[in-house]
């Protein structure tokens, strides 16, 4: 490539072998220059404008393939280009993303971040990240520059790389809490007469001995309480039993009255060794965490989701983390927050509001850390407030719109209010939604009809009342969560019933799709 000016580009290749009559420079499908020379000078453009050729030897025989394209931009360029449109994953391997956008007029080059780090920059329209973690999901922006500045930042393209391994689980599970450790007025209900129909069953609670130590304990219902209680041996062989039949059993912590607050690093380690106690002691396959009121709260400025600073948020991310890498890869983590500390995020977050709830989105940098690590995260979409969707409108439980529009945000991803970073998409397999078993089980009760209308629509695209998917139809969804297993015998097992032969029904996929805002 020869000169550029304002309005013109000089174009020279090499000779092309054989008998040549002549060459045609092409820009899509349109000649530019005719010329026995082997170069040429394209004339009459626009000043700060953005082209790309290809060129092609004839004779009287025919005319060559094209040659490979040479993308430029004239000169006169008095601003920052316009940012580039249409970000998409073009593909995956288990250690790369390939990403694409539409060519943005005016610039010389692009350059792909990740949060604020830039991991790829050129001239072309295309970049591929590589060295990624196998199963690992990445939130992508682009942005055009040239001698007078950078573009702002494209929307945010998520993907994940393949590799992904088997969680043993089935495509779309059943998953209910069981009264484990008290009884209320559901009754107690032993673990060896819970229907085969769930696949994940939350011992609920493990709890701490006081709200900061870290030391968490599991007592089962006492004899006095639950007149019906097995014995730690038939528990035991409840659990095996189980498991045989591929079902998996989890240590759920927390809940409404088990507040867990790690302040301190010596609170994180009792934490993690209380809790490998408890699974050592049952053999059991992996931890929910049910934190709920005031166990995690963000700390006045600690605005960033990717790198937080508050203790409580900070060594529940190490404790975690230790506790996967103990157990493996086939360690089943899951989570079970309210909206209030996820899908709020979206209008507050409490590491920058000033008169908000400091709690509002807390989870967010939790989740964020272990996106990787999560096997399912179940959002509870009941007990709560009106919460503002991607659409922009307030939500109300107790129907299909509100789980279709709670759970569309974790398969889109959102960007986080008043930070800057959006919180990427999860994983299909990854999103269930959770509802009250029954009237009785907590406010936000949504009749079996109106949940197969919002699966239907998060699933297959059908039955969305309106509303319109900003993530796309999720196949790889991986299910329903309920409180709870009591409360479902209480009414006569209508959520099982109802809900267990629908999941099985529903049609699934493997591909991982990628998602743009």
């Amino acid at each position: 490539m020869g000169s550029i000016t304002n309005t013109s580009v000089a174009l020279s290749w090499g000779a092309s072998s054989g008998t040549v009559t002549g060459y045609r420079v092409y820009e899509g499908t349109t000649v530019r220059a005719d010329t026995t020379a082997t170069n040429a000078t394209i004339t009459g453009l626009a000043t700060c404008s953005t082209h790309t050729y290809a060129v092609a030897a004839y004779n009287a025989n025919g005319e060559s393939a094209r040659s490979g394209t040479v993308t430029i931009t004239t000169t006169g360029c008095t601003t920052a280009p316009a940012t580039p449109s249409g970000l998409t994953v073009a593909g995956t391997t288990n250690t790369s993303i390939s990403v694409q956008w539409n060519a943005s007029s005016g610039a010389t080059g692009y350059r792909v971040y990740e949060g604020t780090a830039q991991v790829a920059t050129g001239t072309g329209t295309t970049a591929t990240v590589s060295g990624l973690a196998t199963c690992s999901t990445h939130s992508y922006t682009v942005t055009a520059y040239n001698g007078n500045g950078e573009s702002a930042k494209s929307g945010a393209v998520s993907g994940t790389t393949t590799g992904c391994g088997n969680t043993g689980l089935p495509k779309h599970a059943l998953i209910g809490y069981l009264h484990a450790s008290f009884a209320n007025g559901s009754g107690y209900l032993r673990l060896a007469d819970v229907p085969a129909a769930w696949d994940i069953i939350n011992l609920s609670f493990g709890e701490p001995t006081s709200v900061t130590s870290g030391d968490i304990r599991f007592n089962r219902c006492p004899a006095a309480e639950c007149p019906n209680v097995e014995s730690d041996t038939d528990f035991i062989a409840a659990i095996r039993a189980k498991q045989a039949q591929g079902k998996k059993i989890l240590l759920s912590i927390g809940g409404q009255n088990g507040q867990v607050q790690l302040n301190t690093t010596a609170a994180r380690d009792t934490f993690v060794s209380s809790v490998s106690a408890i699974i050592d002691r049952y053999g059991l396959n992996g931890l929910d965490v049910d934190f709920e009121g005031h166990s995690l709260t963000l700390n006045a400025g600690d605005n960033n989701v990717a790198s937080p600073t508050t203790p409580v948020i900070v060594n529940l991310i190490s404790a975690l983390k230790t506790l996967k890498a103990r157990y493996g890869s086939g360690f089943v983590l899951t989570m079970a927050p309210e909206t209030f500390f996820v899908q709020l995020g979206y209008q507050f977050y409490g590491g920058n509001c000033g008169g908000c709830d400091r709690r509002a989105g807390a989870y967010l940098p939790v989740i964020y850390a272990l996106r990787n690590d999560i096997t399912i995260l179940h959002v509870q979409d009941y007990n709560s407030g009106p919460i503002m969707g991607l659409d922009n409108q307030y939500h109300t439980m107790g129907g299909a719109d509100f789980h279709i529009a709670m759970t569309d945000m974790l398969a889109a991803g959102f960007p986080v209010a008043g930070t800057g970073f959006t919180f990427p998409a999860l994983r299909q397999e990854q999103i269930a939604f959770g509802t009250p078993a029954a009237v009785s089980a907590g406010n936000g009760f949504t009749s079996p009809a109106a949940v197969q209308a919002a699966l239907n629509c998060l699933v297959r695209g059908t039955s969305c009342g309106g509303y319109a998917l900003r993530g796309g139809t999720s196949p790889s969804l991986r299910g329903l969560m309920t409180w709870s297993i009591n409360w479902d015998r209480y009414y006569g097992w209508e959520f099982m019933n109802s809900h267990k032969p629908f999941l099985n029904a529903l049609p699934y996929s493997v591909s991982h799709k990628s998602v743009g805002s």
